[in-house]
């Protein structure tokens, strides 16, 4: 009876809220026209030469509905440049370079980029796009079209994540099955609470009027998590901040590496959290309920002190995880595995804590990032 208590209370939550997700949370879009030149789609770029030229090229596609394709230039150390003059010479009645300035005291350098950006963006949309992002075609428009349904000032539109070795298939799942199985986003459409914002920093859109009166990147300007951190700001200002599933308008393939999994989880994972009680929370969760639990379940079983039927608590711990899957189409030997990705995530998190908290931070494209902001080291 402990055991059948433990596991509802530790598995329940979490798959409610992923068949919450999975059945009410549309991916239909919204159909019709919106008009000509509203969107300033907005580039910062850091060392992207590998990216930037297609995901221009895909900005591009989009039709009337996109004025201008601002990019910036984030200090890069590779070819960025590079390929930002040939984009230029190519198309450079629509796609315009915004001079790289010093970063402002204060400000990490992804918010610095995009409030360089948005400082010279004349549209009335502006949207941030990573240079990695690939749009499809009529996201732009959609993406006007669904905010302007939704009467919302901020709209992201969660990207499908393209994951192609086996290290990613692995371990970037993790990603929509901590954010869906813990955060029910079609009850968010309809309540305004901060702590209902939840934004991809792949995929931005916010409209000007409003991003300049409430500040803008200014308003998470030290943040190194800032994409949901600027959605959930939007809503305390007063504001409506949405996000939509973006699986069949926008893509990323956010790492290509075990390496670059294991760095860019790290720089976001410990400042995702508000405090070290929330992090040590989460992660204590994940360590009993998906692994502890399960463990202690099969031991039993396996020594005899309960029966074989108990071995169904166990699977039950792979249930939001099973859900999560088949909304965004992930294989089943990940689902699987499942207790290793979340090994792997421990054994992360931990290190991104002690990084943080005790060391000299993570180094991320030529940056050293601490808990608080950003120590830039260009040279």
């Amino acid at each position: 009876m402990a055991l059948v208590i433990a596991a509802l209370l530790l598995y329940v939550p979490p798959v409610f809220i992923s068949v919450i997700n999975l059945f009410f949370w549309s991916k239909r879009r919204s159909r019709g026209r919106c008009g000509e030149s509203l969107v300033s789609i907005l580039i910062p770029a850091r060392d992207e030469e590998q990216n930037i030229e297609r995901c221009v090229a895909h900005a591009l596609d989009q039709g009337s509905v996109v004025a201008e394709i601002l990019i910036y230039n984030d200090r890069s150390v590779d070819g960025t440049q590079e390929a930002f003059d040939r984009l230029l010479l190519r198309y450079g009645g629509i796609v315009k370079q915004v001079a790289t300035q010093e970063i402002m005291h204060g400000w990490v350098g992804k918010t610095n980029a995009c409030a360089r950006l948005a400082e010279k963006a004349t549209g009335k949309w502006l949207l941030f796009l990573d240079a990695d992002t690939i749009l499809r075609r009529n996201a732009v428009e959609s993406m006007v079209i669904e905010a302007t349904h939704r009467d919302a000032t901020l709209l992201s539109a969660w990207p499908k994540i393209e994951m192609l070795s086996l290290m990613e298939k692995l371990l970037m799942p993790l990603l929509n099955f901590v954010v869906f199985s813990l955060f029910p986003a079609p009850i968010s459409r309809f309540n305004d609470r901060p702590s209902l914002g939840l934004a991809h920093g792949a995929c931005i859109l916010a409209y000007r009027e409003t991003y300049l009166a409430n500040g803008g990147h200014r308003m998470v300007k030290d943040r190194l998590f800032e994409d949901t951190a600027l959605a959930r700001s939007w809503r305390s200002d007063g504001q409506n901040s949405q996000v939509m599933d973006g699986s069949r308008l926008v893509s990323v393939r956010m790492y290509s590496s075990l390496s670059a999994v294991w760095n860019g989880f790290s720089k976001s994972y410990y400042p995702a959290f508000e405090n070290d009680v929330s992090f040590l929370l989460f992660q204590s969760y994940l360590a009993l309920g998906f692994i502890l639990l399960p463990l202690i379940i099969c031991c039993a079983v396996i020594a005899g002190f309960i029966e074989n039927i108990n071995l169904l608590l166990a699977a039950l711990s792979l249930a939001p995880r099973a859900i999560v899957a088949i909304m965004f189409g992930h294989s089943l030997w990940s689902v699987l595995l499942h207790p290793v990705s979340v090994m792997a995530m421990l054994v992360l998190g931990t290190q991104s804590w002690w990084r943080y908290a005790h060391g000299s931070g993570v180094a991320w494209k030529g940056r050293q990032y601490s808990a608080s902001g950003t120590k830039v080291n260009d040279e």
